[in-house]
């Protein structure tokens, strides 16, 4: 009798109304919490120059994400235990014992169900959508919360000390460079984005991440004119030329004393009424511009623009001439190759009719990837060549093959020391011809 005298019964129709309360508010928790962490911090900030006053909310608890993190936690616990707990004193009373049984039951799918998958699926199909339309609701919990919060953060920073571990607030794990280059590789993959349009926009991310060196022209395919020559000579090879600026050197190739231009040399005949006699070359050859090997592009395409100037010789520590970049070279990093009716037709890279791709020794890996849609690493070597030899750890002989990254590299020429004509293919699409080839031959 006393036992019972004891008991509280519970009102069937106000527990199922604090019940479906909690679950509303663990749905707005979960649901704020994925929205706001998947909302483009991009456009939040577009819309906060705007003047919209939720994007100023939004920017402001990614701003303290940590402590907005915590606050919905803390939210979806109080409510998730407060419907548990309500739910199963009702079953309790109806069931006894059963009840504990059937309350979880009841309780884990309607939380699993209505408090986390649906929320969270909404929010992230339409992250900024649901970011502005709760920011508002959100800070106001933060505020709610912030005391508690405070004191939770202090008792686990104070564990954090004592095992030796220190929090990493405020830490980004991608930087903006990264973050933006993943986003442009994931909307490539899902179709958002066509392959041209990421190219470019990868190549405008990687231009802080490569040096002069990179891109430049090799000295051995440097295209260079001995200024000691007959003047007619001299002038036959510079209208050969498919280049208009051309290194002068006197002495020794390495020897680089000026650069000369096209246009000042038609402008000099005109001067001198077609009198090849009359002109001096070493008169309007221009200064040579030597830059270290190890400057950054950002930094070579500002100086480009700030000396109007397009041509620059390239040196190493010791000044040696290394090769030549020109502001084509650095804008071909961001929109490809460029061509002109004057240009080299022979890029390098010729496909064959089986699959597989004959490509010269000295074509750079970027350029290769670019023209293939391939994905060959380019940290450690420029030049597929210097690939090859990378990975083989010595100067591959003809003949020899190698499979690595995916692809078979079949050395086909090779001058001296230098691998000068490689043949690619996808391993696998090779695999695939020769089981195929086999069975062929099986009577």
């Amino acid at each position: 009798m006393g036992s019972g005298a004891d008991t509280v019964s519970i009102n069937p129709w106000g527990a199922a109304a604090i019940v479906v309360l909690s679950l509303i508010l663990s749905a707005f928790f979960s649901g704020a919490e994925t929205a706001l962490t998947a909302a483009s911090r991009a456009r939040m900030h577009a819309l906060e120059k705007n003047g919209n006053q939720n994007a100023t909310i939004v920017n402001r608890l990614v701003a303290t994400r940590e402590r907005f993190i915590s606050a919905m936690l803390l939210g979806n616990q109080l409510v998730n235990i407060a419907a548990s707990a309500v739910a199963t004193s009702v079953l309790l009373e109806i069931f006894g014992h059963r009840g504990v049984v059937y309350a979880t039951a009841i309780m884990t799918i309607l939380v699993v169900v209505f408090a986390e998958v649906l929320p969270k699926t909404i929010a992230i199909n339409y992250p900024d959508r649901t970011s502005l339309v709760i920011a508002p609701v959100v800070a106001f919990f933060v505020a709610l919360f912030s005391p508690a919060l405070a004191a939770v953060e202090a008792f686990v920073k104070a564990i954090l000390r004592i095992v030796g571990l220190r929090g990493g607030a405020g830490r980004l794990l991608l930087s903006g460079h990264e973050e933006l280059k993943g986003t442009v590789d994931l909307l490539h993959r899902e179709g958002g984005v066509e392959r041209t349009d990421r190219d470019m926009l990868g190549g405008i991310l990687n231009l802080r991440d490569l040096v002069v060196s990179d891109v430049m022209i090799h000295r051995t395919k440097m295209q260079t004119i001995n200024i000691d020559l007959p003047p007619e000579e001299l002038v036959r090879e510079i209208l050969a030329s498919p280049y208009t600026r051309l290194p002068l050197w006197q002495g020794e190739p390495e020897n680089i004393i000026g650069v000369l231009h096209a246009k000042d040399m038609l402008r000099a005949l005109a001067q001198c009424a077609g009198d090849l006699s009359r002109l001096k070359v070493s008169d309007i050859a221009l200064d040579a511009w030597f830059v270290p090997d190890t400057t950054s592009l950002p930094d070579q395409l500002q100086a480009f623009l700030k000396r109007k100037a397009h041509f620059a010789l390239v040196v190493d520590e010791y000044g040696v001439v290394q090769g030549l970049v020109t502001l084509e070279d650095i804008l071909e990093e961001i929109v490809g190759d460029i061509k002109d009716e004057h240009d080299v037709a022979v890029q390098g890279v010729r496909p064959q009719p089986d699959g597989s791709v004959n490509v010269d020794g000295g074509v750079p890996v970027r350029d290769l990837n670019r023209v293939m849609g391939w994905d060959l690493p380019d940290e450690e070597a420029t030049t597929i060549a210097g690939l090859v030899i990378h990975e083989a750890r010595a100067i591959p002989e003809t003949g020899q093959v190698f499979t690595f990254y995916g692809f078979r590299f079949e050395v086909l020429r090779k001058n001296r020391n230098r691998i000068t004509v490689l043949r690619i293919s996808p391993a696998a699409a090779w695999e695939a011809a020769l089981r195929a080839e086999a069975r062929g031959q099986v009577p």
